[in-house]
């Protein structure tokens, strides 16, 4: 009965716009109160929901983002990609992937890609002919391919939870998120030639030189992260604080965007954002203790075992459990109170942890741009200033696009694995 009135909470407050941190707290806390069990629960599961190392990633990366558009490091890497792609038909939209692909692989976060490069993209796109919604679906859509591409803040989540290696997780990664970003690219072009969009006219080469070398400091940045991660020179959450020092140095003395006076509004909206996402994160974890309390994630293991054993059903059925719980729960805590469970039942039937933690995360960032809760959509509606159903209209393509990516990354392991047993061993 206890567990019934704990979901229903959580649903209700979901339900009436609660944001989702507090909507688990509160669910937990009537769970508690019926259940007589003493409130000093609270602090102690919160704490040790954050008591991990690696979560010092969040923040760094946060901060590193924030730099980046701050610095203008983001608009360099938008010129770039416009400078190198859009003379081709819809060009544009395949700058907006492309700029997404690579801002996504320094800040990890999908909804910080959607705002930053919205907020140029979307504007450019319809001055230059493009339908609004049109643009804004590009942009939401791209930005999930960030957090695939390493590093990644949801994967950092799943490697504490579960104790697989962060590294090899960002590895395993890269390709699929290059293959989601080139099957959104071709989604862009297909649509781009059948509804007429314009073209650019070509950049001189001298120009997409000279902007190559502008960008290259920005670009570099994702190399020294990964070099740095793959080498062994620094862990996940040392090569948040690389990122972070260099987006400071590159912002501030080769792009001249950053100074000391707009570092205390940067320092304080990287607070409030990992402070957001860490209280979540602490939350949620007190949810998923009374989950495992009761047993939750043993009965889901026993349902889905009670289908099938075999493991392509079992992925197919852990899919449309993340497809929907995406669809209407926030990414990090949705890793917190499912994955834990979920891996168990994956690698119960013979799939690699390190390979159902990318279909996982895949999911789970589809999920972003799926509507009711679909967090990156209320983004770009917001910035494109346009109705949420145009957008999720919008937005079918590329759905679709991304489902039968998601389909080749959980049946093809290799697309998964290949890279860190190459780079890492098996």
């Amino acid at each position: 009965m206890e567990v019934i009135i704990l979901f229903s909470v959580f649903l209700v407050l979901l339900l009436v716009g609660m944001p989702i941190a507090f909507a688990l707290g509160l669910a937990s806390l009537s769970y508690l109160l019926l259940e007589g069990i003493s409130l000093t629960i609270v602090p102690q599961r919160m704490y040790a929901g954050i008591d991990t190392f690696v979560l010092l990633c969040i923040p760094g990366f946060v901060l590193a983002g924030n730099l980046m558009n701050v610095g203008n490091i983001t608009d360099h890497i938008v010129r770039f990609s416009n400078a190198l792609l859009g003379h081709i038909r819809g060009g544009l939209g395949l700058a907006n992937v492309a700029g997404s692909m690579i801002f996504g692989g320094i800040s990890g976060t999908a909804v910080a890609d959607s705002a930053s490069i919205g907020s140029v993209m979307i504007p450019g796109m319809a001055r230059s002919g493009y339908d609004k919604p049109f643009a804004a679906a590009v942009t939401a859509a791209s930005s999930t391919v960030g957090p695939i591409i390493p590093p990644s803040v949801p994967m950092i989540i799943a490697g504490s939870l579960s104790g697989i290696s962060v590294g090899r997780m960002f590895l395993a990664g890269a390709v699929p998120g290059l293959l989601m970003g080139l099957a959104m690219m071709v989604t862009v072009y297909i649509l781009a030639v059948r509804r007429g969009y314009p073209k650019e006219q070509r950049v001189p080469f001298l120009q997409l030189l000279r902007e190559a070398k502008t960008a290259f400091w920005a670009l570099l940045m994702t190399v020294i992260i990964l070099y740095g991660i793959i080498g062994g020179f620094f862990t996940p959450t040392e090569a948040s604080i690389v990122a972070c020092l260099y987006a400071l140095v590159v912002g501030m003395y080769v792009y001249k965007g950053l100074s000391w006076k707009k570092l205390p509004a940067i320092l304080s909206d990287t607070v409030l954002t990992s402070s957001a996402l860490l209280l979540m994160v602490g939350l949620a974890n007190l949810f998923g203790w009374i989950l495992t309390s009761e047993q939750i994630p043993q009965m889901i293991a026993a349902l889905i075992l009670s289908i099938s054993d075999n493991p392509l059903i079992v992925l197919l059925i852990l899919n449309l459990i993340l497809l929907f719980v995406g669809a209407f729960m926030e990414t990090i805590a949705a890793l917190i109170i499912l994955f834990p469970a979920l891996v168990g039942v994956a690698t119960g039937v013979g799939v690699d942890p390190v390979h159902f933690a990318v279909i996982a995360v895949l999911n789970l960032m589809i999920g972003l741009t799926t509507p009711p809760v679909g967090v990156c959509l209320f983004v770009v509606a917001g910035i494109g200033k346009l109705p949420m159903l145009a957008v999720a209209k919008a937005i079918v393509p590329f759905l679709l696009c991304n489902l039968a990516v998601l389909l080749l990354v959980t049946y093809v392991p290799a697309i998964s694995l290949w890279l860190p047993n190459l780079l890492m061993g098996e």
